[in-house]
């Protein structure tokens, strides 16, 4: 019977077998995990969605999220409205804050268009019997 040290101090050892080649940093990363990391998504889930969907890697259809990205790879999807065409700078190692997230890409896509309408807070309250008596008047009355 082994003692408790003894078996504390094997569960220590990394399980390696001679001559097998470890990899230090890898190269290559899941392209799910890469967008998470590289904060385009909320959470690896949504990743991997996306990933399912409309999602093109170097100019070729991608429907698995653990297909691997490497460093200067182009990963074209759409996010929201918008079509985002991103190349792939560093794999990551942690989903980190937005400033190492930002430094893991380059986006190749155009920018948002300056022209694009905001959205406006609601002015005023909440419409008067007359503004909807007025707006009845003008709705036309095919859609009644």
């Amino acid at each position: 019977m082994g003692s408790v040290a003894s078996k504390a101090f094997r569960n220590a050892l990394p399980l390696v077998w001679p001559g097998a080649r470890v990899a230090e940093a890898p190269d290559s990363i899941r392209l799910d995990k890469w967008l998470w990391h590289a904060r385009f998504f909320k959470s690896r889930s949504l990743a991997a969605a996306a990933v399912r969907g409309p999602l093109r890697l170097n100019g070729k259809s991608v429907s698995k999220p653990a297909q691997q990205v490497r460093p200067g790879d182009v990963v074209t999807f759409t996010q929201s409205d918008r079509v985002r065409v991103i190349r792939m700078l560093a794999p990551g190692h942690r989903r980190g804050p937005a400033p190492e997230a930002q430094a893991l890409f380059e986006d190749l896509g155009p920018a948002p268009a300056a022209d694009a309408p905001t959205p406006q807070a609601r002015r005023g309250k909440r419409p008067t019997g007359k503004d909807r008596r007025d707006f009845d008047a003008a709705r036309p009355s095919w859609l009644e």
